[in-house]
């Protein structure tokens, strides 16, 4: 067990329970415990408080807690490769029931995992350079970035070296092991913003700026974004950061995080609200006092938003290679669909897959010679398709009450079989984004889908059913979230009701409208109008 850390904060009386369980031993010490006790000892074994600190292994007990676990494993920047797939493939096959789920952070998730197998898992994981550690937990995350990163003609910088730098820096790194809340980061230089700046804690967009007659190439920081129960938009910083300065940038962050954020209540630890409270200005000053002088803004060189979709065949920035975008139905796959992936990768592309934020995969750098037979391939054509329909093509879903004890209802299946309704039943070649979320914690990132589906419980004769609250209007276009209606739907009028309301949005949009512009230009009281009378009893 490491030297243990003296934090200023640690004579504070009113922190939370979850301080004083890290104060008395640092999450990261359970990976030696994991290995050599609990993996030889079994699940009874485990000491209740430790299992708090399993999420620093990136390891959460699932639902119901019956000794089966689910683990999240980092894909730093959404770029892995055919031989690192296939060994994930391999433990999903030996250890998690055939499953693997693509998140909304790129990472990969696997579920039924026994306490058992972790320390073997482990090891496989470090074979192929990959790791759970710090997946979960209150520490810095797996980083977003762009998947075409290298390969993207709308990117202006490659972001792969400063991601690789920063998970080298931060993995494993006890100096920010100890963060009053879990901390997300995100670095892409696509000018889309790809990586969803906004709702990160701290995030890099691309941005130039002229010094000394020279024109520099680097970044604009946002800090203070997140989802949850009480959503912010991060704020951008009056700084412009040189490639070379991210990591300082991005160490000089999370040390006021750690030593200024929150830790008397846990709901409210987050570094938006310290962000909120201090403001950017006062922000900035703080973080120019840690880390010396930057620049001021320059240019922001960021142009709408992609919302992290890829789908179709394109160009790349490399003359003669193309890059597939594919549809992945709520990302979750199978250990033989993900080792058909690792072929195609290795056949007719690089050997690198991209995982994005929207549940979807990439391949990467397919030769024009190798494009048409890729198209052919069955499991193109048939499964993760380049062109999917416009409802499972743009759905997103968290895990839900098939594994997550936070949810309150099901949603992986629901949304699944949701998306294939309204395909069935209405055409719309327009992208409308649908999200599923069984709890308020926002996994599914509900806050920016044009629909926002919401888990919640109705009271009926019948006891009491599973239901959803709508939310609309959502986008980091022009950065907003979606607003609730008036309107609680039961699962067995879900599908029947959003087709309704598609339907009616077909009919008065403008040419090229997408839902949450039309909900933007009609007003939320029309679009509660229109609920109300889909609602009305025949």
């Amino acid at each position: 067990m490491a030297e243990r850390k003296q934090w200023k904060w640690a004579a504070d009386p009113s922190l939370n329970k979850m301080e004083f369980t890290k104060l008395e031993k640092d999450g990261l010490d359970v990976i030696e415990t994991i290995v050599n006790t609990y993996s030889k000892e079994g699940f009874a074994s485990i000491e209740s408080s430790d299992m708090d600190r399993f999420k620093w292994a990136g390891v959460y007990q699932q639902r119901p807690k019956d000794g089966h676990f689910m683990m999240r494993v980092r894909i730093p920047g959404g770029i892995l490769s055919s031989e690192q797939a296939r060994v994930l493939a391999k433990i999903a096959e030996i250890y998690g029931r055939d499953l693997v789920d693509v998140t909304t952070r790129q990472a990969v998730q696997f579920h039924w995992l026994t306490v058992e197998s972790l320390a073997d898992i482990f090891d496989r994981l470090a074979s192929a350079g990959l790791s759970s550690f710090e997946a979960c937990g209150d520490c810095p995350r797996q980083i977003m970035g762009n998947p075409l990163a290298g390969i993207d003609p709308h990117e202006v910088l490659d972001t792969r070296p400063i991601v690789a730098e920063l998970e080298k820096f931060f993995l494993l790194n006890r100096d920010f092991s100890n963060l009053p809340r879990k901390y997300k980061i995100s670095v892409s230089a696509n000018i889309h913003n790809a990586a969803h700046a906004q709702i990160n804690d701290l995030a890099f967009t691309p941005a130039k700026k002229v010094m000394a007659g020279e024109e520099v190439i680097g970044f604009h920081v946002w800090v203070g974004g997140g989802l949850s129960a009480k959503p912010y938009l991060a704020k951008q910083l009056d700084v412009f950061v040189r490639p070379e300065e991210v990591v300082k940038v991005t160490a000089g962050v999370t040390t006021l995080f750690r030593d200024f954020g929150y830790r008397q209540k846990r709901t409210h630890a987050r570094l938006k609200f310290l962000v909120a409270d201090w403001g950017p200005e006062k922000f900035t000053e703080q973080l120019l006092e840690l880390v010396g002088e930057l620049e001021p803004g320059g240019i922001d060189l960021t142009s709408g938003w992609n919302g992290g979709y890829f789908y179709g065949i394109h160009e790349q920035r490399q003359a003669g290679l193309y890059y597939a975008g594919l549809s992945v139905p709520v990302g979750r796959m199978n250990a033989g669909e993900l080792n058909e992936l690792a072929r195609l990768a290795d056949e007719y592309g690089d050997g690198t897959i991209g995982t994005c934020n929207t549940q979807n995969v990439l391949i990467r750098n397919i030769p024009e010679a190798k494009v048409a037979a890729f198209r052919e391939e069955p499991m193109i054509v048939n499964r993760f398709k380049w062109q999917p329909n416009t409802f499972v093509g743009y759905a997103v879903s968290c895990t839900g009450t098939e594994y997550c004890n936070l949810a309150i209802v099901e949603t992986k299946e629901r949304m699944r079989s949701l998306a294939q309704y309204l395909d069935d039943t209405v055409v719309l070649e327009t992208p409308l984004r649908i999200h599923m979320i069984g709890c308020p914690n926002s996994c599914g990132q509900r806050q920016i889908a044009d629909i926002g589906l919401q888990g919640a419980l109705v009271k009926t004769s019948n006891g009491m059913v599973e239901a959803f609250d709508i939310y609309v209007g959502g986008t980091l276009e022009e950065p907003q979230f979606n607003r609730k209606l008036n309107a609680r739907i039961t699962v067995d009028r879900l599908g029947p009701f959003l087709a309704q309301l598609v339907t009616l949005y077909k009919a008065d949009r403008q040419e090229g409208e997408p839902y949450w512009r039309y909900v933007e230009r009609v007003g939320l009281s029309h679009i509660q109008g229109q609920v109300d009378a889909i609602l009305q009893p025949a």
